[in-house]
């Protein structure tokens, strides 16, 4: 699941070698996602009306309810 955010994170960026993820396991069932980006990129993450974002949490929700887990996904500025 991380692979593949950062795959889709890097290609929206102007600056792929900023583009980096934490991932915590708060509990057993929930995945928890920090994406960071550099400050010019963040808009192009987000996206018009946060749809790109909200895009990456659908995709990041089915991939993670394969496995029987919840997904979140969280991009700090």
């Amino acid at each position: 699941m991380k692979d593949f955010i950062e795959f889709i994170a890097k290609h929206l960026v102007d600056n792929p070698e900023s583009v980096s993820i934490e991932e915590t396991m708060p509990n057993e069932k929930t995945i928890e996602m920090t994406l960071k980006v550099g400050a010019e990129d963040v808009g192009k993450v987000i996206g018009k009306q946060g749809k790109t974002a909200q895009a990456m949490r659908t995709l990041l929700t089915a991939i993670a309810a394969k496995e029987g887990k919840r997904a979140i996904l969280k991009i700090l500025d």
